[in-house]
């Protein structure tokens, strides 16, 4: 039985009760999903769209395709390096990483319509690069950066892979995943601090026994053992005072107070319940405004939904969600969702992509809430 956390008005702060869901929606869905953007050459992962409803979206440096970290996607559908042409030019050099993007993995707009982008600054999923891990601010009146937090040796780990970000206007801080090594960082804005909390926690670890398998297939590393991503999937409660958090290789959503986190010398262990069970492996995790949670189903190639009132519904299910990887979400409240299709990648295929030409692809769920 799957069980969801109690949402409550103010966000999605747990009341320590576990409801349990109704069965599944049939997976025929009353949403259309329509492209909004798509790029043949370049493998994207995050998108995200602001207050004044424009859509950027990054390419991390995965591969040797590779031209720009983060775009503008125009009205009329052509792209523009952003904030500018010389932050997207790299000239590989580790002198020159602090101040330009390295591999950017996520973008996200705040509430006050400043754009973030997560600098993991791992080319080709390596170690990352010295000088290189930062959180990058930039303020969508100005398309100018403001703000630059570096992330030293004791944050971004030899085998770290910082993932999402969210942020959290009321008190200045962000949190993020890490998707390599495993675990939460936590970011003092004002003050530039940064910290590592649930290092090693059994919620933040990738679960092998729980193998991404789409269209039958198992996705397997080189080894021939099944692909392991740590914590990833990130979502705040409205109200800042709850972070949910899943490893890809999890059935289990996870759920932890702010108020551990943002407490160095707490223990963020103590707080760790479980918000939702009986999942899927999962890339991507959105709050809605309405309060809903939505999921992307890697296994089925769906989008899947946590109802206010406890059932998990599809909201839409298609063989063109080739790994449904980020939301975001318009102020007419349709959700995006971007196809990163990295079970397609060279190093999950015996050194040959699978991609064959198709495009990489940013999907908008028209009417999201029909009511």
């Amino acid at each position: 039985m799957l069980l969801v956390s109690r949402f409550v008005t103010a966000g999605l702060a747990l009341a320590g009760l576990l409801l349990p869901l109704a069965a599944e929606a049939e997976t025929d869905s009353p949403y259309p999903l329509l492209e909004a953007y798509a790029n043949r050459h370049f493998q994207l992962t995050g998108i995200s769209v602001s207050k004044d409803s424009r859509l950027f979206v990054n390419f991390p440096r995965w591969s040797d395709r590779y031209l720009n970290a983060v775009i503008e996607v125009q009205n009329d559908g052509t792209e523009r390096p952003f904030p500018n042409t010389e932050w997207n030019r790299w000239d590989n050099k580790p002198s020159t990483a602090g101040n330009h993007f390295v591999c950017v993995q996520s973008i996200y707009v705040d509430r006050t319509n400043s754009l973030w982008v997560v600098d993991a600054a791992a080319p080709l999923l390596a170690t990352p690069v010295p000088g290189g891990p930062k959180l990058v601010k930039i303020d969508l009146a100005t398309n100018e950066v403001t703000q630059i937090i570096h992330f030293g040796p004791d944050i971004a780990l030899p085998d770290s892979y910082l993932n999402d970000v969210r942020i959290d206007n009321a008190r200045n801080f962000a949190y993020m995943t890490d998707s390599g090594h495993g675990g939460i960082v936590v970011v003092d804005i004002a003050n530039e601090r940064a910290w590592r909390k649930l290092d090693g926690h059994p919620s933040v670890m990738g679960d092998p026994n729980v193998p991404v398998v789409i269209d039958g297939k198992p996705v397997l590393m080189a080894s021939g053992k099944p692909v392991t991503f740590n914590s990833d999937s990130l979502e705040m409660s409205k109200d800042g005072n709850t972070l949910f958090y899943k490893p890809v290789n999890s059935t289990v959503l996870w759920s932890v107070p702010t108020e551990l986190l943002r407490d160095e010398s707490a223990s963020a262990a103590t707080g760790v319940k479980a918000a939702a069970t009986n999942l899927f492996p999962t890339d991507g995790l959105w709050l809605d405004s309405k309060g809903r949670i939505y999921l992307s189903d890697l296994d089925h190639e769906a989008v899947k939904r946590l109802t206010i009132g406890g059932a998990l519904e599809t909201v839409v299910q298609s063989e063109r969600l080739q790994w449904p990887d980020t939301f975001t979400e318009d102020p007419k409240g349709d959700v995006y969702i971007s196809i990163s299709r990295i079970h397609q990648q060279p190093m999950f295929n015996e050194g040959y992509s699978r991609r064959r030409g198709r495009p990489f692809r940013v999907f908008r769920i028209s009417n999201a809430d029909p009511q």
